[in-house]
């Protein structure tokens, strides 16, 4: 629910990925967990700037701001440079967050909680991506009740897991009812549904889209707005405390570039789709232009702040974490500031924060 992120779900545990996880509470010594495939990518590279701040990021459209930030070198006018580390799952993108071998991270809110209930000093900044979790079933399935006693593949520990989860709860099942199955990449999780190996899946745009079209028969179970409402809270910005406190300055720059692009793609989509698709959404475009207004960037996401704490229940009901999440989780100070900073930005932004 930010790649998402191949293997099925056998592989996969939710023992395992708290464990994994918990790495963010322990400091340097926590770099010793990481796979030996992912040292190369945590090299020191030189720095183009004065500041580099190293970031993970998703896959979905909720990701589409600061992948442009990247792409248009938007932080660079604050002497940041945006540095993305690419993980090949999103369990790693959550590990390497935690264990503090990134600064920031683009992350669904679900992921975010499992560092924070273990004590990683992490904190929610911003916001990127509302909606687009998508159900998509296969020809025949039409409800809740259809989904009885058929495969369903999600991502563990994400949005598109909470999602599936409350939606079958709305209708008196549980995940006991179907048959569950984690893939980890976001093309891997379409792939699979497309193929048939799957029966129903939970996605994010663009990739929800391109299986709908892909597959003959294909319906929309739900998008998520008939359980929470229109706006509701996907991916968002988190950045660890010892960034926050040390160089408060460059989060600020990475939030305001993430206005300029929410800004920039709400002008004209098109070119922000350009710049994106095949680079970062491995999907076509006609998937991406039917998906492009199913999950819009939305920086200042202040309102989303409850709906976030209360999706803590189901993540505790899913086993992923001990306590629910409370107001301490975020800081919206540096956005507050941005936007004070920045009026005539912000109010060119289409989607907003009414806080």
């Amino acid at each position: 629910m930010c790649d998402r992120d191949g293997t099925f779900y056998q592989q996969f545990s939710r023992r395992n990925f708290l464990k994994t996880s918990a790495v963010g509470t322990l400091g340097a010594a926590a770099t010793v967990a990481i796979p030996a495939h992912m040292a190369a990518l945590l090299a020191p590279t030189a720095a183009h700037a004065a500041t580099t701040v190293k970031a993970t990021h998703g896959s979905g459209f909720c990701n589409m701001g600061i992948f442009l930030a990247k792409e248009r070198e938007l932080t660079k006018a604050d002497g940041v440079e945006l540095e993305f580390v690419v993980t090949p799952s999103n369990t790693e993108i959550t590990t390497m967050f935690g264990a503090g071998l990134v600064d920031i991270s683009m992350i669904p809110y679900s992921n975010f909680m499992t560092l924070y209930d273990a004590g990683a000093p992490v904190r929610i900044v911003a916001g990127g991506g509302v909606q687009g979790c998508i159900i998509v079933a296969k020809e025949g399935i039409k409800s809740a009740a259809d989904l009885r006693g058929k495969t369903f593949g999600t991502f563990q520990a994400d949005t598109l897991e909470v999602l599936p989860f409350d939606y079958l709860k709305k209708a008196g099942m549980t995940f006991q009812d179907v048959d569950i199955r984690y893939l980890n990449t976001s093309p891997e999780l379409a792939q699979a549904f497309i193929a048939g190996a799957v029966d129903a899946i939970c996605h994010i745009e663009p990739y929800a889209s391109q299986c709908v079209m892909g597959r003959p028969g294909a319906t929309v179970l739900s998008d998520g707005t008939d359980l929470y409402g229109k706006g509701y809270s996907d991916c968002v910005l988190a950045a660890r405390i010892p960034l926050l406190e040390s160089n408060p300055a460059a989060v600020k720059s990475v939030i305001k570039a993430l206005m300029m692009a929410q800004s920039q793609a709400e002008s004209d989509k098109q070119a922000a789709l350009n710049d994106t698709v095949g680079s970062y959404y491995k999907t076509t475009m006609e998937a991406a232009i039917d998906a492009s207004t199913k999950q819009p960037i939305v920086v200042d996401q202040r309102d989303q702040q409850q709906f976030i704490i209360d999706r803590g229940k189901s993540m505790q009901e899913l086993g992923y974490i001990r306590k629910l999440p409370d107001a301490g989780a975020f800081d919206w100070s540096l956005l507050n500031q941005v936007i004070a900073e920045n009026g005539t930005l912000y109010s060119s932004l289409h989607l907003k924060s009414a806080a």
